[in-house]
């Protein structure tokens, strides 16, 4: 079994495709799909269900990629620790980002670094924030940001976003008038929805739940500015944070105050007991104190 053989399936993984592994990595599909099928042969198991259009792992594939993400982590961190002994002036950081924080405010933030810190190389990947934790937890990024509350017993924690959540509506909604609006009320209404795989799905369902119902979901998305665009076009409501709403300019949409306060609030993250390189404590120095 090859190191480069894991790092194979782990891309076939990602992409559900043999032939867009093989481009992302920049070799044959041919060599690729010889490399799994040789990997298959001698663990005796079928990874790979391989169709016309899609590659789908299977059950003994999962457990195989699971295994390989964490001896890949295990030897980035053993690559990073020698490196920072050998007090070279440069280093690199992964970093997981749920698509709706990485465009709101890292932009910025990220330019300001580079522009301290011009030898760190920044690699970001965009997940969703419950896959965001999972990969930090596995070591696939050295650090990450989520939407709190988060296991503080596997994490170090440290906060960096506080703001409230608001109640969007179409201009001519019998709501948008109103100044503050009880989540009761909303007990009838089609709701614009976050993907199942944002921790904000989950949060905000649970105020619902609370407060005695379930949301009517009529669309689901993980785009802010296609959420705010659907409720410009009459489609339903939607509850979106403060820093959101501050960038919505379409004047169909009115951004209304909750009476219950929902806190939207975000952290960095770092997997207790890992290594964290000089590059990695940098930037979460950096962040701390760079205002978003």
């Amino acid at each position: 079994m090859e190191l480069r053989q894991l790092q194979f399936l782990i891309e076939a993984a990602k992409h559900k495709s043999i032939t867009k592994a093989a481009e992302n990595m920049h070799i044959s599909q041919p060599a690729l799909s010889k490399s799994i099928m040789a990997l298959e042969e001698e663990l005796g198991m079928t990874l790979i269900i391989r169709t016309n259009k899609t590659s789908d792992l299977t059950d003994a594939g999962e457990v195989v990629v699971d295994y390989a993400q964490k001896i890949i982590g295990l030897l980035d961190e053993m690559k990073t620790t020698l490196n920072d002994m050998t007090n070279l002036a440069r280093g690199q950081i992964n970093i997981g980002l749920p698509p709706f924080i990485g465009s709101l405010f890292f932009p910025k933030v990220m330019a300001k670094f580079h522009h301290a810190y011009p030898n760190i190389e920044l690699n970001i990947t965009e997940y969703g924030g419950a896959r965001v934790v999972k990969s930090v937890e596995e070591g696939e990024f050295e650090l990450g940001v989520a939407v709190l509350p988060l296991d503080e017993q596997q994490f170090n924690v440290y906060p960096i976003v506080e703001e409230d959540m608001k109640l969007l509506v179409y201009k001519e909604h019998h709501l948008a008038r109103r100044k503050v609006v009880d989540i009761k009320e909303l007990m009838n209404e089609e709701f614009i929805f976050y993907h199942e795989e944002f921790a904000l799905y989950q949060i905000m369902r649970n105020h619902f739940i609370s407060a005695g119902f379930v949301p009517k979901i009529l669309f689901k998305s993980s785009q802010w500015d296609l959420m705010t665009e659907m409720v410009a076009a009459n489609l339903g409501i939607t509850i979106l944070p403060q820093s959101i709403c501050n960038r919505v300019v379409n004047t169909d949409i009115k951004v209304i105050d909750l009476k219950q306060e929902i806190l939207w609030r975000l952290a960095v993250l770092t997997k207790k007991d890992r290594y964290i390189s000089n590059a990695g404590r940098t930037f979460i120095d950096f962040i701390l104190k760079e205002p978003l």
